[in-house]
């Protein structure tokens, strides 16, 4: 999962990791009212949501792109494991996410 401060900073990193083959889906989630610490203080910001899916090898390479085109200093990039689904859909998401 990802945040960004903007819907369009959403769909730029979307079709980064898409383009680039290092997911086989993003979700975009707009309007996220997201609240959290930032320097001492408690903030709050509206931000867009992106559910990546991809696989685990993968995730040094989403890192590495998401921090070179993201906009925030300490941007929200964190990982999930899939401990389970349908079959066929894991199947489908391990021949679409690969190193390019």
């Amino acid at each position: 999962m990802i945040t960004t401060a903007s819907e369009a900073e959403a769909r730029t990193i979307a079709e980064l990791l898409l383009t680039q083959r290092k997911a086989a889906c993003v979700g975009i989630v707009p309007g996220v009212d997201s609240r959290f610490w930032w320097q001492g203080k408690l903030d709050s910001a509206r931000a867009s949501l992106l559910i990546v899916k991809t696989r685990a090898a993968l995730l040094p390479a989403i890192v590495t792109l998401v921090k070179q085109a993201h906009s925030y200093e300490v941007p929200e990039i964190i990982a999930l494991p899939i401990v389970g689904g349908n079959e066929d859909y894991l199947k489908w998401l391990d021949s679409e996410a690969r190193e390019a």
